[in-house]
């Protein structure tokens, strides 16, 4: 299973949304689920995790979820392969047995040129990042997503359903 996840927030709380799916080229979601969890902490530039980790864990053990992937709205690594991002914390808080997939939409300071991809007819990329799969693999994942926009459908999907709440 494929799990594609994302957090909003309001005021302090946050509200995370998770999709599931079997295979890279689904068009519908094997699965849905939400959770909110109050006294989310504050955002820090450059510790992002900080912040959305405890969110995503929150999501995996309410509904006690158990995916091979987890594709996340942001980075594995900030900077190449050297300095930790969301993604890479996340691997290792879940024991470096669960693949992870960055799907970030504007690029951080000194994103390599090489992470971009574009999808559809969009002009803007998307950078993709990865643990536990080789670069290359985690960008023709992304790219083969269901949908012809900029944003993949199931990722679509994920960023809808947190805002919902």
């Amino acid at each position: 299973m494929i799990l594609s996840v994302d957090v909003d927030y309001r005021d302090t709380d946050a509200f995370i949304a998770g999709v599931t799916f079997n295979h890279w080229q689904d068009d519908r979601a094997s699965g849905v689920f939400t959770s909110s969890l109050p006294g989310a902490a504050a955002y820090v530039p450059g510790e992002f995790y900080r912040r959305e980790l405890p969110c995503i864990l929150h999501l995996l053990a309410d509904h006690r979820l158990t995916p091979h992937t987890i594709v996340i709205d942001g980075f594995v690594y900030l900077d190449g392969d050297q300095v930790p991002g969301l993604g890479r914390h996340l691997y290792d808080a879940l024991g470096g047995v669960v693949t992870v997939v960055g799907v970030a939409k504007r690029p951080y300071r000194g994103t390599p040129p090489e992470w971009a991809i574009l999808r559809g007819t969009s002009a803007t990329p998307l950078y993709i990042t990865g643990v536990g799969i080789p670069l290359e693999s985690a960008k023709e994942s992304v790219r083969s997503m269901h949908g012809s926009h900029r944003i993949p459908t199931l990722l679509r999907l994920t960023d809808q359903l947190c805002r919902r709440r």
